[in-house]
């Protein structure tokens, strides 16, 4: 990765305003720290939701629509999902990077479309999965061609409504692939309202600063203009407005131990 890497958006595409917003955020830090890649996200499709009746998304045509305008309009590079094979080609016509979902995470077909498109690739570890494991991962892709790659970090789940986040982890990934820690997801309580996901907000901030200590290679998280009021993951994004004072510290405390050597 040739420079440290913050990815951020809106869980789910649910406008363009709401979009636009967020990336508006996101093009003032870029401004503000030129050294560091600032990547936008949101999904187009939320394939795994808890219930059949939580909104997914509006589509992938929509959603592509709009994921082309927040990179003309503030010149951020883009980011979503995909989640079935047929769907790596015309993402990859209009986004920078192709994530895979960590449900997905070992899925062939689907990791080899997204290398075939020579885009960047960014798999989520799968919440059952360890560390270690994700070498295999890696393996598929380079042998599908992918040249750029990064591995995420978003716990480990034991069932009850619970992640767990084993910061030994990042070091091993970090033989394979760059790493990437997903702050927001590893505060998610999955299925832990019933018939969506709680999250525990609270935890955020102290666990990418754990990250950063550790060391990796980007940070992701998810960011709502009002994260109650959000379509999806809701209890696990950060309220837009509190966003740069939280990347701030986190920027400054990379730096202190990179100026240290620690």
């Amino acid at each position: 990765m040739d420079r440290f890497t913050v990815i951020a958006g809106p869980c789910v595409i649910e406008n363009e305003e709401v979009c636009f917003k967020v990336a508006e955020t996101l093009s003032e830090l870029q401004k503000r720290y030129p050294d560091i890649r600032f990547v936008f996200k949101s999904s187009f499709d939320k394939a795994n939701r808890s219930s059949h009746e939580s909104f997914r998304g509006r589509g992938m045509d929509y959603g592509l629509k709009v994921l082309e305008e927040v990179k003309s309009e503030f010149g951020l590079p883009v980011l979503t999902d995909i989640h079935e094979s047929y769907q790596a080609e015309p993402v990859s016509e209009v986004v920078d990077i192709i994530q895979i979902p960590a449900f997905l995470c070992r899925q062939t077909d689907l990791l080899l479309s997204a290398a075939k498109t020579g885009r960047e690739i960014n798999v989520k570890k799968g919440q059952f999965l360890s560390p270690w494991d994700t070498k295999n991962i890696v393996e598929k892709l380079k042998f599908g061609g992918a040249k750029k790659f990064y591995l995420t970090e978003r716990g480990v789940t034991f069932g009850y409504n619970n992640l767990v986040v084993d910061f030994r982890s990042l070091p091993v990934m970090r033989q394979f692939a760059p790493v990437i820690y997903d702050a927001t997801h590893s505060v998610q309580l999955p299925g832990g309202k019933g018939k969506s996901s709680g999250g525990q907000r609270e935890f955020i901030y102290p666990l990418a600063k754990a990250a950063v200590s550790v060391g990796v290679d980007g940070l992701f998280f998810e960011t709502h203009p009002d994260p109650d009021k959000a379509l999806s993951d809701g209890p696990n994004q950060i309220p837009l407005s509190e966003f740069p004072e939280v990347i701030e510290k986190l920027i400054s405390l990379r730096e202190f131990l990179l100026e240290k050597d620690i």
